[in-house]
């Protein structure tokens, strides 16, 4: 796969950690921009995504001649006792929550408070990764919807009951859960750019990509 990523690299590049705060003796990290806001770069970026495009990309589809569709559709009883078996209950998977400081709790603040301490000790370069996968997870509605180009396995309505729709709903729902983890514990943790990397993430998903 390609990611058509060139305008956000303008942000966020996972070669160099300038989204990155370095940690700093105290727990309240100060509010600073790693781009310069001049008028030569807002020229550049306030353009439409299609504008900032390098080239013009054609589109990818995936079609099958009717006799492998039908092989592939004829493969949906072996997905739904195969396949869909390996899926959790919703109240059965761990959820970020469990993994993040309680919101509800009286010890909430306490809690962020120890989180940054410890954040503090992660290397840039980690910070980096974490970012780049974060970004990555981001990106659900450009995959899903790139899982129905492809025929025999695309979900026509949205909300189809093929075991392959079902599949494709529900793999996205558990990405989604890693994107939410990566998100909120790198926001509390004060070590990172957060509006430089949602910048990113906007550009990553207006872009889109092709395979």
């Amino acid at each position: 796969m390609a990611l058509i990523f060139s305008a956000s690299q303008q942000f966020f590049s996972l070669k160099s950690p300038s989204i990155v705060h370095s940690p700093k003796p105290h727990l309240r990290c100060s509010k600073s921009s790693t781009i310069p806001n001049t008028s030569k770069e807002l020229g550049s970026l306030n353009k439409p995504f299609g504008q900032l495009a390098h080239k013009q990309m054609s589109q990818a589809t995936y079609s099958m001649p009717p006799e492998k569709l039908e092989i592939f559709k004829s493969l949906d009883g072996w997905a739904r006792e195969n396949v869909l078996v390996h899926l959790k209950p919703v109240e059965k998977c761990w959820q970020p929550q469990h993994f993040l400081p309680d919101p509800t709790s009286d010890g909430f603040f306490e809690q962020v408070e120890e989180l940054r301490e410890r954040a503090m000790e992660i290397p840039d370069d980690c910070l980096v990764v974490l970012v780049g996968d974060m970004i990555t997870e981001e990106a659900l509605p450009t995959y899903q919807k790139m899982f129905n180009t492809h025929d025999g396995a695309r979900d026509e309505t949205g909300s189809s009951l093929t075991a392959w729709g079902i599949w494709v709903r529900a793999w996205a729902a558990e990405e989604n859960r890693h994107g939410d983890l990566l998100n909120k514990y790198l926001y509390l943790s004060g070590r990172v750019d957060t509006r430089q990397v949602e910048k990113t993430v906007q550009y990553l998903i207006g872009f889109g990509m092709v395979s």
